[in-house]
């Protein structure tokens, strides 16, 4: 075993493909290894999309959420929970105030509500746009196809869509009602109306293998995605979950090195999750590969309520002082906050 490990990252550094075999190989990897793992992936990162970090600002507009998926604290059961949704005029204030803190992208994520039509949200977006600037990721989970091409249309440049895992079975005991297959055929939707397409999956969700691992990181291969989000599955108290054991954090920097090194010019994100489990989430993930932080630029009121997964950090933090905050984590690194829109290097750069 340890002959062939070395010759597994040889071949990583070498720029081959990586099999199915190979990311076994690299998820086994023993500690001493684990760290040159690390720092491949940390040079191929360099490498391909440079030292800068680039930040996007996200905006969790509603809470509200018709899925009742068993890991999510916005699952439609929770009763516990405290809805809101933000009005057009807030979620544009919030984003010109974002903008002019200099960030060049705007997340807009929200449970799956549908009190948001296709021409709300397309509405919204082309207020955005035209009042900010900013390029505009949207991340509202499962739509129609009309109502991806309607936000498309209004100008939004990226849509993320984490497939969670790529076990069919899995997906579909998680996700009541919703099957592995309707994802991926919304995440080809996706790319063939032309956004720059994110999607990811959860570390140590409960059933999980590391073949499981093996194939989420190869699909993110054959989606030929922007973006990919990967972080730690973390129980939330209000869900059916809630005794399981959540994601490790050095098995989601793993997975997270091994996909920048299977997909080089893929935009990473340090996660907010994998910061929430760990103090020095966000600089790991920076050195294993990361190009990407999401600073919450939420309304204060409101950030209590997007519970997603519990202990989530920044809750509290005015959007001025998260971005202050973020932006010196990233130059204590030795990085630098990147001044563009941070579309993908496989698209010219410029805010479409």
């Amino acid at each position: 075993m340890n002959v062939v490990m070395p010759e597994t990252l040889n071949k990583a550094t070498r720029g081959e493909n990586l099999l199915r075999e190979d990311i076994l190989s690299l998820l086994s990897l023993g500690k001493e290894e684990d760290s040159l793992l690390f720092k491949l992936a940390d040079q191929v990162r360099y490498q391909y999309v440079g030292d800068e970090v680039h930040l996007r600002g996200i905006i969790e507009f509603s809470n509200y959420c018709v899925k009742n998926c068993l890991y999510c604290g916005l699952r439609r059961d929770n009763q516990k929970l405290d809805r809101y949704r933000l009005s057009e005029s807030e979620i544009i204030k919030t984003g010109n105030q974002a903008a002019k803190l200099g960030l060049k992208t705007i997340v807009l994520q929200s449970g799956e509500d549908p009190f948001y039509t296709g021409e709300m949200l397309a509405q919204i977006i082309a207020r955005l746009k035209a009042e900010t600037g900013v390029a505009v990721t949207v991340s509202v989970g499962d739509r129609s196809k009309k109502d991806y091409r309607l936000m498309k249309q209004a100008g939004a440049d990226r849509y993320l869509l984490k497939h969670e895992t790529t076990d069919a079975n899995l997906f579909s005991r998680l996700r009541p009602g919703t099957t592995f297959a309707g994802r991926i055929k919304r995440l080809y939707w996706l790319k063939e109306l032309g956004f720059q397409v994110g999607a990811g999956n959860m570390v140590g969700l409960p059933g999980q293998t590391c073949e499981t691992l093996a194939d989420d990181i190869l699909l993110l291969r054959e989606l030929d995605v922007e973006m990919a989000g990967i972080g730690p599955f973390i129980p939330h108290h209000q869900t059916p979950l809630k005794n399981c054991v959540g994601g490790e954090v050095k098995t989601t920097l793993k997975v997270l090195a091994i996909t920048r090194l299977v997909l080089p010019l893929t935009h990473l994100p340090a996660t907010t999750a994998l910061a929430s489990i760990h103090p020095q989430g966000r600089q790991m993930a920076l050195q294993c590969g990361a190009n990407v932080v999401m600073p919450n630029v939420t309304p204060v009121k409101y950030r209590e309520r997007y519970q997603i997964y519990p202990n989530k950090i920044c809750l509290t933090e005015e959007t001025t002082e998260s971005v202050a905050n973020i932006s010196n984590i990233i130059r204590q690194l030795g990085r630098g906050v990147a001044q563009d829109y941070g579309h993908s290097p496989k698209y010219k750069e410029g805010c479409e």
